[in-house]
């Protein structure tokens, strides 16, 4: 059990730390990186999972609700603390509601259950970054248009993919190919990116961080454990709404906040200690998933 663990993360580890390493002593264009990530290479991966036929949709619907009910159920559980201790709900919450599915997500389950989770980590990614960039906008500035969500790539690429999926259309081999090797470059990516970008932040609020690395996976857990029951989730489906509702702040809070001035120091922190936090958590949790579907639950 110890060594699928160690062989789940330290590749998540090893290759955000390469990004961190070489950061430090260049100056990447990280910036350049993450905008090509975003507007090629993530939504070709979610166009190719989505629109292959391999991976009937409809089979993840219910995943998909539990991932909305983990997102938001997580600021409306923790919104009672952020009254109870006075801290701003703009600046806190959504850190502990928006996780890291993406650059730590998608790698995690891929190297813990193979190829056949990439459709569940791809489905979990789109609904934290539609709800993301709608309902986490809204929070920092109501009345956000709809139309900035409408326009990224992500979600262009996820309508199309999911009008080939529900269509029974079937694109030929050697273009689902192409695509889910454009995709491919994004995984490692991600975690090279997340690995600079923890250089940009500081200690600055550490008591707040320390309280977010703790609230952030607990309330995710919390809420996922009664969708899992309710929603009638097992096997594959099941332990990858564990992992995502386990999953730290993502470093994307922390670039919204710095464009919307909302206290990008105190959500630096959050970002930094949570996602240093995950090296304690996420080993936990991978243990206790392992079990799961070993298990055969």
């Amino acid at each position: 059990m110890t060594a699928q663990i160690l062989a789940t993360l330290l590749p998540v580890f090893l290759i955000s730390g390469c990004g961190t390493l070489y950061g430090r002593f260049r100056t990447p264009d990280i910036r350049g990186l993450n905008t090509l990530n975003m507007e090629l290479f993530v939504p070709m991966l979610v166009f190719a999972v989505l629109a292959d036929g391999q991976a009937p949709l409809e089979e993840y619907a219910k995943l998909a609700l539990g991932g909305v009910v983990v997102v938001l159920g997580s600021g409306l559980v923790l919104w009672p603390v952020v009254t109870w201790l006075k801290l701003t709900p703009k600046t806190f919450l959504p850190p502990m509601m928006f996780n890291n599915s993406g650059n730590m997500g998608i790698p995690l389950l891929l190297l813990a259950f193979g190829e056949s989770a990439l459709p569940a980590a791809v489905v979990l990614f789109i609904v934290e970054m539609l709800l993301h960039f709608s309902v986490g906008l809204y929070m920092l500035r109501p009345g956000t248009s709809l139309w900035r969500l409408l326009r990224m790539p992500i979600v262009l690429a996820s309508i199309a993919g999911l009008a080939v999926n529900l269509s029974g259309l079937s694109l030929p081999g050697w273009l689902l190919e192409a695509l889910h090797m454009l995709g491919g470059v994004c995984i490692p990516l991600l975690l090279f990116a997340l690995g600079v970008r923890m250089l940009d932040i500081d200690f600055g609020d550490w008591k707040t961080g320390l309280l977010g690395a703790l609230l952030c996976p607990l309330s995710g857990l919390v809420l996922a454990a009664p969708m899992i029951w309710l929603l009638d989730l097992s096997g594959l489906q099941a332990a990858s709404l564990w992992v995502f509702a386990a999953l730290p702040p993502a470093v994307l809070n922390y670039l919204v906040a710095e464009q919307y001035r909302q206290e990008p120091h105190t959500v630096a922190s959050l970002v930094l200690i949570g996602n240093l936090g995950s090296l304690i958590v996420m080993p936990v949790v991978l243990g206790l998933v392992f079990v799961y579907v070993h298990s055969g639950v």
